[in-house]
């Protein structure tokens, strides 16, 4: 038995909340480019380059996230049955492609200015465009996340991530650019460039792991399935829940499961029991796709 009638209680797929992410995200980014260009050129800082780079790549990142999100909202259609959720997470491992190739461009200039250390110009001029970075990042962060609890989507969640990471940033170039002008320290700036590109690694991590468990069909964590469990079998008609199936596509949950019943009831009354328990699951899991199989007792 299938359902695509979608509960909107609590999580729920918002399209224009979603797009409005995605369009905010890519407006902050413009911004952020065209500011720590101008910033580097005078300055000359690689650990603000980093930054700068970081902030290009995060872009082109929500560029390519606006694309998706709008494409994962699609309906479903004749050759997509179950929707176009997974283009959610091509988009996470494609950012993360992105940010691995710019952390390697970054080590190399972080490299080079630690054997030949310079002194960085207008260090306060550059001070103030970072916080105004700091500024921008820590808004869209707010807004991000209200608009991932309302959705739940993982290309928001990749997003999100990228800016959280860019806040520890710009406090590190910040940091660089302070001791490297007020306190004369010129290996300042490369090693805390260094720094930055294990949070970057980091973030790649986290995006790429989780965009690979959805492309690969990975189960939802252990608690979840046994609360699925828990629900299905709290029915009083329902003598035994098995063969539990679940997976992820974009926003989307998908449920397959078994439940054994009186194999005397009439072929209707199991119908019921089947809606009333699709509905217990869909109460704590919105946005699910759930299929249930009635199994007559006299089998087990």
């Amino acid at each position: 038995m299938r359902n695509h009638t979608y509960n909107t209680q609590g999580i729920d797929s918002n399209p224009v909340l979603m797009r409005r992410a995605t369009y905010a995200s890519v407006l902050v980014a413009s911004v952020l480019v065209i500011i720590k260009l101008a910033a580097w050129l005078l300055t000359g800082s690689v650990s603000l380059l980093s930054s700068l780079v970081d902030s290009a790549m995060d872009l082109m990142a929500s560029v390519l996230n606006m694309m998706a999100v709008r494409h994962s909202l699609t309906l479903a259609d004749d050759v997509h049955r179950f929707g176009h959720g997974k283009i959610e997470p091509l988009a996470g491992l494609g950012q993360a492609a992105f940010i691995t190739g710019s952390s390697v461009f970054i080590c190399i200039k972080a490299a080079h200015r630690l054997m030949n250390p310079q002194i960085i110009e207008k260090g306060g001029m550059a001070i103030i465009v970072m916080i105004i970075s700091l500024v921008l990042s820590i808004g869209l962060i707010m807004y991000q996340r209200h608009v991932i609890s309302r959705t739940d989507s993982l290309a928001i969640k990749a997003d999100a991530i990228h800016y959280l990471n860019d806040v520890g940033i710009n406090l590190g170039v910040i940091l660089a650019l302070i001791l490297t002008v007020w306190f004369d320290w010129k290996y300042a700036d490369p090693i805390i460039a260094l720094v930055i590109v294990v949070l970057i690694m980091y973030s790649v991590w986290k995006i790429g792991s989780q965009s690979l468990n959805q492309l690969m069909d990975s189960e939802l964590p252990d608690e979840q399935r046994n609360r699925i469990y828990e629900l299905a079998q709290s029915h009083s008609e329902v003598i035994q829940a098995h063969d539990l199936r679940t997976r992820r596509s974009g926003q989307d949950t998908i449920i397959q499961i078994h439940i054994v019943m009186n194999g005397k009831i009439p072929l209707g009354s199991a119908h019921d029991v089947a809606v009333e328990v699709e509905n217990l699951i869909k109460a704590e899991f919105p946005n699910s796709d759930i299929i249930i199989h009635q199994d007559p007792n006299n089998l087990y």
